[in-house]
């Protein structure tokens, strides 16, 4: 049984979302405050978090920057509806998704399950075509989850781990956003959807340039990205 933490002041909101994720065979519990949530969050004792923007004591955004520092928890966050600033600040900072509030349900079901299968840490490495992808100084073990820039911890987000280990099985051709949506996100590609972007984004920053001053992933406009090789190759 998965265990949900939500960081939430809409005890309302908790509550309701409580029963419905709880005969969705979640565990689930809920705080109300920004302190008190993080608090609760870096005990590692839950699966995944979910984090409203506004919360009373610290912010959303606080209480995400700081469980970065010392933790890789996955984390959905419920945003405004119609406010790109805090969708995009969200996913800047390390959220793996977000949600705009008033939100379905089902729909939030469907988003966490997607984040959790992308977190669990596949240990039969049978089950895998290929447990590790290298391009120059970047490795990804798919079974340890592990990504490191010459030997060094990447210290990725699960969606920049995905990301990543994609464009290097794919490396020197190009990938379409519509695949790295399905196959990574789980969900078809939306015109008004900034969070593929964003996360790509983020992972460029964390993989900086390669020795010879390129980008490692380029984009293909109106197309998807293409992870370079070295000169070299």
């Amino acid at each position: 049984m998965n265990r949900i933490l939500i960081i939430d002041d809409d005890e309302e909101l908790c509550e309701l979302v409580s029963e419905y994720l709880t005969v969705e065979g979640f565990q689930v519990e809920t705080f109300n405050d920004g302190e008190s949530g993080l608090e609760k969050a870096l005990k590692n004792e839950n699966d995944l978090v979910i984090l409203d923007v506004m919360l009373p004591k610290k912010n959303g955004f606080d209480v995400l920057r700081e469980l970065r520092v010392h933790s890789k928890i996955p984390v959905l966050m419920l945003t405004a509806r119609g406010d790109d600033t805090e969708r995009i600040v969200g996913l800047e900072i390390g959220a793996d998704d977000y949600l705009a509030k008033p939100f379905n349900p089902r729909e939030l079901v469907a988003r966490l399950r997607a984040i959790l299968r992308r977190t669990e840490n596949l240990s039969d490495s049978k089950q895998i075509e290929t447990d590790k992808f290298q391009v120059d100084d970047v490795e990804v073990q798919i079974s340890a989850r592990s990504a490191t820039k010459s030997g060094v911890d990447l210290n990725l987000t699960s969606v920049e781990f995905d990301l990543l280990a994609m464009f290097l099985k794919n490396a020197g051709k190009v990938v379409k956003k519509e695949d790295l949506s399905e196959q990574v996100l789980e969900r078809k590609l939306s015109p008004y959807d900034r969070s593929l972007d964003m996360h790509v984004s983020n992972l460029r920053k964390k993989l900086d340039l390669r020795g010879d001053r390129e980008e490692r992933i380029k984009t293909i406009r109106s197309v998807g990205y293409i992870y370079t090789l070295p000169s070299n190759n």
